[in-house]
């Protein structure tokens, strides 16, 4: 009962938003007319949080600027607010004294954060690399790093304004993403090839500890470091080590029912190491003396905690927008929502767009933007993960999520409910369509972290039966997915998983029988391409676009490329209206005739700002308009 009352207490705020209602329905205007909707997407997201002197600092992820709040445990608001000028996100934080530093990403930059003032600093240029993901002090106040994609480890001393590269951790390797220090000693938690890299302060030297048996993991994605004792965990099989720093030979191993371990603190006065999991969102607690793992609480299903904190008898957690308190006296769970105490919602990167007619459905970072446009309002839906592909079906919005490429489905009055788990080792959807005929939702995925071997996957929604088929085309993921008269037409991308190299060189087109649930034909449709990043099947035509730009017609009957041309290269989206399709990479809209493969402007200085890789254009299904991105605000293009 405590459980459900808290669902809805901490659930994302759906502040409704007044956004304007568009023109009357008396006069169309002119076609290429475009009308603002309002911020496609608005969150209070927070990644990176630290705890000094009583007061939870956070910052913002997937918003610019990056807003870091000071969240004061005794009074429950928010009382402090910083700016950062660059980054779109901060995932890493650390203290020294009252100082917070703070690493961005896009670009990783270092900041110091004055907390008993107003001062925001950035300091020297420690890394080249694009992210910082992790943050931790030494005993002596120096502040190490690790970083992606170069997966190397830093040191600024604030002291001396002095900085060190120790080069990469592991070569080959991409992500640092999560790191600890003690007085000799940096520990950096590898991926997407799991290592835990052990590192001289003073002399550079590396060695690795993780136990040999536990590298064919993805990530040490978190690391936490308290009197000689180092808790790491392991992904994606939620595995804990606990490991004596004196002699890392000697560990305990806490297996968790859970996929990934998000955030660990180690309690020593209790002999306790508390832990937050996913994807069931739970708070745990390891007894080392009775070598027993309980369950505290469940603020919400699918919650992530980001840091957990031990501040006397109580716990307190960072999730998502929310920070929660754990009483371990009472075993009682409060929490306040940040928006509420004092951190609006910001226009964050959406990920992907949506139409069923009525309203226009948008993606973003552990939600989903529900837009009105009769009432001319616009509705925050939590989700916990990100919709990459949405699927309009009968009425409802079927999502294909990441992490754990999960199905949710979510009627339009209602909140997204999970359904089904693809597995197989699939992690980020990549596109997701309809079969009418052979009533079934069709899923391209990529796969884990350090992975080979895209799927693609058949959801029945009238029994629930899944069928995951992988590897369909050789060493790729599987990028663009369109249908035809029972066929599913599949476009590859060469890439794996993150932190992979390909395999293979040239994306391809393949066409998978749903019937017999096999692989037909295959055809390499644009020598050199490594991705076909979006597919329609219109007429006797399978029309597809590559990240180079080319736009081909694959004959359905001979499996022949007979003509193509070239747009702008990017990640694009094509929508088909009627026998037309239009086409965007977020900067202009283009028209294409497929039966003469023509290309015509049609909007131009969209501009979009976007989280790449999602659907960024959408057709009302009465051909009416379009709905896309200008800047991070959603706009309706009339047809």
């Amino acid at each position: 009962m405590r459980r459900t009352a808290l669902t809805a207490a901490l659930l994302l705020v759906a502040a409704t938003l007044a956004v304007p209602a568009g023109p009357a329905h008396a006069e169309a205007p002119p076609p290429g007319t475009v009308t603002a909707l309002g911020p496609a997407s608005e969150v209070t997201s927070v990644n990176g949080s630290e705890l000094i002197d009583g007061t939870i600092y956070t910052a913002t992820g997937g918003v610019t600027p990056v807003v870091v709040g000071g969240y004061d445990l005794a009074e429950q608001r928010v009382n402090q607010r910083y700016e950062l000028p660059t980054g779109g996100g901060a995932w890493a934080t650390t203290a020294v004294g009252t100082d917070l530093y703070v690493g961005t990403y896009e670009p990783g930059d270092l900041y110091r954060i004055d907390t008993t003032g107003t001062g925001v600093t950035k300091v020297a240029d420690v890394s080249p690399d694009r992210y910082i993901w992790a943050l931790d002090t030494a005993p002596d106040g120096v502040v190490y790093g690790g970083t992606y994609p170069g997966g190397r480890v830093f040191s600024y001393d604030p002291a001396t304004g002095a900085t060190r590269d120790y080069g990469v951790a592991v070569p080959g390797e991409q992500y640092v993403r999560s790191i600890a220090v003690d007085a000799t000693t940096i520990y950096a938690g590898v991926g997407a090839h799991a290592h835990l890299i052990a590192i001289d302060r003073a002399t550079g030297a590396k060695r690795d500890i993780l136990p040999p048996e536990y590298a064919d993991r993805t990530f040490v994605g978190t690391l936490a470091l308290e009197n000689g004792l180092l808790a790491a965990a392991l992904s994606p099989t939620g595995t804990m080590l606990l490991i004596d720093t004196a002699n890392p030979s000697r560990y305990e191993v806490v297996q968790t029912p859970d996929s990934f371990i998000t955030a660990i603190a180690v309690d020593p006065a209790r002999d306790d190491v508390y832990l937050g999991t996913r994807p069931s969102g739970t708070l745990r607690k390891y007894d080392r003396d009775t070598g027993q793992l309980s369950t505290l609480a469940v603020p919400y299903d699918g919650a992530s905690f980001g840091r957990i904190f031990v501040t006397g008898d109580q716990l307190r957690g960072v999730v998502t927008n929310t920070v929660v308190t754990y009483d371990l006296d009472t075993g009682q769970l409060t929490g306040v929502d940040l928006t509420q105490a004092g951190m609006p919602p910001a226009p964050e990167l959406a990920m992907a767009i949506a139409t069923d007619g009525p309203r226009v459905y948008v993606s973003g970072k552990a939600g989903v933007q529900v837009h009105d446009l009769a009432a001319g309002t616009s509705t925050r839906r939590f989700l916990p993960g990100e919709a990459k592909a949405m699927t309009p079906v009968a009425g409802e919005i079927w999502m294909s999520v990441y992490t754990l490429a999960y199905l949710f489905r979510m009627a339009p009055d209602g909140d997204p409910r999970r359904v089904a788990a693809i597995g197989a080792e699939q992690t980020r959807p990549l596109d997701a369509t309809w079969s009418p005929a052979d009533r079934l939702l069709v899923v391209g995925t990529e796969p884990d972290y350090g992975r080979h071997g895209g799927a693609v996957s058949l959801y029945d929604p009238r029994t629930g039966a899944l069928s995951v088929h992988r590897d369909v085309v050789a060493d790729q993921s599987i990028r663009s997915v369109a249908v035809k008269h029972g066929t599913a037409y599949l476009g590859s991308s060469v890439n794996g998983g993150f932190g992979t190299t390909p395999r293979a060189t040239e994306a391809r087109l393949a066409g998978f029988d749903l019937a017999t649930r096999t692989k037909t034909w295959e055809i390499t449709p644009v020598p050199g391409a490594k991705q076909i990043v979006d597919l329609v099947a219109t007429g006797d035509r399978i029309i597809g676009l590559t990240e180079t730009g080319v736009l081909f017609a694959v004959d359905r009957r001979t499996r022949k490329v007979v003509s193509s041309t070239a747009v702008a290269p990017g990640q694009s989206t094509l929508a088909q209206v009627g026998s037309t399709i239009y086409g965007t990479n977020g900067r202009d809209v283009w028209r294409l005739d497929p039966a003469t493969m023509t290309v015509t402007p049609f909007v131009t200085g969209l501009n979009a700002q976007w989280y790449g890789g999602g659907a960024l254009l959408a057709a009302a299904p009465d051909g009416s308009a379009l709905y896309a991105l200008r800047g991070r605000d959603l706009v309706r293009v009339q047809l």
